[in-house]
């Protein structure tokens, strides 16, 4: 880790200047490219990859003194009946974490959330096609990668995460997901009770470097995986041939907006609107290093699990699929990134227009004649959202209890 103590020319830069700032060594190189782009945006970033989720994390660290059976009773209570006496002597970072759970911030407004609402259900499967294609693979371009590649969570249940993916999408967006103790806010939950809890056997083993990373799944890291859900996912979702009006898109941002302070992602690195998280997500991928080996096998393990997703058991079928989707995501992320992520070479020349057309013309078949509607590869690939939304009903808090995903217990 380095110190940046350089004096700027320009009042914005000199502010940016007035304290040294931590630089994880892995951040060094991006983090001057994009600080030569926008100086106070980059350095935010920077000063983010240092900061986890202080509420959950000093939580994690009481739990770790209390039995596990114990410590996922008193988890379980808090989120979902914080009146169960068997909080009464909890430990007073439990409290806090209730607390805040509780506390809904002054800017949410839960009939804002409809216009984003309608627009999903109304285009459901572009959503799921920019999630897998475009979404899940960006994410897994920056450092956050190297969360996943060492616990082997997407390697030892890749497809049981994509469902929990898909899972969590459609709840925070079904109306009323989001209010206190809605399936989509407990799931919300679920993820920053998770991510701390992997943050926290990070840092007590040998297998994270922080002077080098930052923090295992630090608030930038997923400040920036929320702008790629949210805003970015509204891109692709166009240029799959999806259409929303403003209201529609200003409700979907603020659904992800309220779903991301529920993950814990601090106000300081939570966009506020559309055009805000298009900035982060520009500048944050510009702070990122450059995609390493482990977004490599992420990113190649999340295409070729999508035929798994859809509960395609034929060899030929799934290899079909899966350069399907392949084909279809390098056109989403672009060259340079499928590149990057070692993609097997393709023409994308017409995709994505081919991809617009078949979409409209499997909606005239589904309404004439639903049974040529099945035999395709557009067909299974847009099967993925409603098989995903069968797996996986209940909501389980129990968490990980080791770094290695198969030396774990089943979370």
């Amino acid at each position: 880790m380095v110190q940046d103590d350089r004096e700027g020319k320009s009042s914005t830069e000199a502010s940016e200047a007035a304290a040294p700032l931590a630089i994880p060594s892995d951040y060094i190189a991006s983090y001057e490219r994009a600080r030569a782009v926008d100086p106070s945006r980059a350095r935010n970033y920077i000063v983010h990859t240092m900061i986890g989720d202080p509420v959950c994390d000093d939580m994690m660290a009481q739990l770790a003194g209390v039995p596990l059976r114990d410590a996922d009773r008193l988890i379980r209570a808090a989120i979902e009946d914080p009146d169960d006496p068997a909080l009464k002597d909890a430990p007073a970072t439990v409290h806090a974490f209730i607390e805040e759970l509780e506390t809904v911030p002054d800017w949410v407004d839960f009939n804002a959330f409809r216009g984003g609402i309608r627009a999903f259900h109304r285009d459901s499967s572009a959503c799921l096609a920019a999630m897998l294609g475009g979404v899940l693979v960006e994410g897994f371009s920056t450092t956050i990668a190297k969360s996943f590649f060492i616990t082997g969570r997407l390697r030892d249940q890749g497809v049981r995460r994509l469902r929990q993916n898909n899972r969590h999408m459609i709840e925070i967006l079904l109306p009323g997901g989001l209010e206190t103790r809605g399936d989509g806010w407990r799931l919300s939950v679920r993820i920053r009770l998770v991510h701390a809890k992997v943050r926290q056997l990070f840092n007590g083993s040998d297998e994270w470097d922080t002077d080098a990373g930052g923090e295992p799944l630090s608030a930038a890291q997923v400040g920036y995986a929320l702008t790629a859900f949210s805003a970015r996912m509204l891109q692709h979702m166009k240029s799959l041939g999806a259409s929303y009006d403003d209201s529609e898109r200003d409700g979907f941002m603020a659904v992800w907006r309220y779903s991301g302070h529920l993950m814990g992602i601090p106000e300081t690195i939570l966009y506020r609107d559309y055009d805000d998280a298009l900035e982060l997500f520009r500048i944050g991928g510009l702070c990122e290093p450059d995609p390493g080996e482990e977004s490599v096998a992420l990113a190649n393990s999340l295409v070729n699990s999508a035929p798994l997703v859809a509960g395609i058991t034929d060899p030929d079928a799934r290899r079909k699929l899966a350069k399907y989707v392949f084909l279809v995501s390098r056109a989403m992320i672009g060259k340079s990134m499928a590149d990057q992520l070692q993609y097997p070479p393709n023409r994308t020349f017409g995709v994505l227009p081919w991809f617009r057309f078949q979409r409209h013309y499997h909606q005239f078949l589904r309404k004439r004649l639903p049974k040529l509607t099945r035999e395709s590869n557009f067909a299974a690939f847009n099967t993925l959202l409603d098989v995903s939304a069968l797996q996986d009903l209940d909501i389980d808090y129990k968490l990980p209890d080791h770094v290695y995903a198969e030396e774990s217990r089943w979370w």
